[in-house]
């Protein structure tokens, strides 16, 4: 067990986490996970802030002026059916926790418990910051940022147990640490036919070969290499009959990248590639962009402050500096309005060994005191002078 994290602490978390992940509630639906979230904090004495629902939002006052400390964590489950044999699996079919957001709900209730029974050792002011929507659109993030929840925060943490980082490991990413994810719907119009004459149609199955490995060149030779992106085509509708050429074809695809410059010159060079092409076979081609959450940056200084946190709570070999990956999250618009970082807990091992949104994924509930203990510590030790060191160019 962790150093300020007692077995009755760890207990309880799991206690809470077992019980959520029991009864799981899709993105923008998670208003009975909210009203138990508030039942909570008003148990422990913690304010709930007023914010619009299904998202919550508490409040520790510190003892010195020390600055505050914003946490995040998601609460929304996936449209996705549990298997598996664990007493507590999800009762809801077609819902479930796979992502591991009712441990993060938990960690942060069981944060929100110590320290509201330890305020003596609580300089700084705290928010706890429940989020809906983190695994759908519209974000519940960029909602509450627009409300103004971290407009008096001096930084902002988040933490993700994390299955493809070994159990043992706390990571950090010091910079570039997920990808923005935006999607694409490209639409062909041609004009269909008979397949045995094709010379009187304008064939948009055709025109779709040529564009999707057109696409492809956009990362290859377009773009700088040191700036990484991903194209992705991952559907593509076209007729119903082996023998008819339609008259129209739709291509869908995600896109995958670490700076806006770059979103801005993919969907740029998309849009030339899609008309081009298209006029040259006199076809009509359109492209439509879904702007999903921008790139997840930590700033520089709140990054080395959890290195800093890691190494001193749990020694050296336990930090792990991780790199950029292409996964989405929409914590990012939370640093895109104040200084922070994002944190992983490795849980990788016998006790978690299917990946993120598998029907059979499952936390390993043994790494929960560590999550604890991090979070605990950040606060604890943070005093507001930390923050205003200059922030970091996003794009260094």
């Amino acid at each position: 067990m962790s150093a300020v994290v007692s077995t009755e602490l760890a207990d309880w978390a799991i206690k809470h986490r077992r019980h959520l992940h029991q009864y799981p509630e899709l993105s923008g639906k998670e208003f009975e996970t909210c009203q138990y979230i508030k039942q909570c904090l008003t148990d422990l004495n913690i304010d709930i802030l007023d914010y619009e629902p299904p998202s919550v939002v508490g409040y520790l006052k510190g003892t010195e002026d020390a600055g505050t400390v914003a946490l995040r964590a998601d609460i929304d489950a996936l449209p996705i059916l549990e298997e598996g044999d664990k007493s507590y699996i999800s009762k809801r079919p077609g819902i479930a926790h796979m992502c591991g957001h009712d441990g993060h709900t938990a960690i942060m209730l069981a944060t929100a418990k110590w320290l509201s029974e330890h305020r003596d050792e609580v300089k700084p002011n705290v928010i706890f910051i429940f989020q809906s929507s983190e695994e759908d659109f519209p974000s519940g993030a960029e909602a509450l940022v627009k409300q103004g929840v971290v407009d008096h925060a001096d930084a902002v943490f988040g933490l993700h147990l994390m299955q493809s980082l070994p159990k043992g490991k706390v990571g950090v990413c010091h910079g570039m640490a997920m990808s923005a994810a935006d999607d694409f719907t490209i639409t062909i119009q041609g004009k269909g036919g008979h397949g045995s004459m094709p010379h009187d149609t304008v064939d948009p199955t055709y025109i779709a070969g040529h564009i999707i490995l057109a696409l492809q060149s956009i990362v290859s030779r377009r773009l700088d290499p040191l700036f990484p992106a991903v194209v992705s085509i991952g559907k593509m509708e076209a007729g119903n009959a082996y023998n008819v050429i339609p008259d129209k074809v739709t291509i869908g695809g995600s896109i995958r990248s670490f700076s806006n410059e770059t979103r801005s010159a993919i969907s740029h060079e998309m849009e030339k590639i899609v008309k081009g092409i298209c006029q040259s076979y006199d076809a009509a081609g359109f492209v439509e962009f879904g702007w999903g959450a921008p790139p997840v940056v930590n700033d520089r200084e709140m990054s080395e402050y959890a290195k800093e946190i890691i190494i001193k709570t749990f020694g050296e070999t336990v930090y792990e500096r991780t790199g950029p990956m292409m996964a989405s999250e929409d914590f990012s618009y939370y640093l895109e309005k104040q200084k922070g970082a994002y944190l992983f807990v490795g849980m990788g091992g016998e006790k978690s060994t299917y990946p993120h949104h598998h029907p059979r994924f499952d936390i390993d509930e043994d790494t929960i005191p560590t999550a604890i203990e991090l979070f605990v510590q950040i606060v604890t030790k943070f005093d507001s002078a930390i923050s205003k060191r200059p922030q970091m160019n996003l794009n260094e």
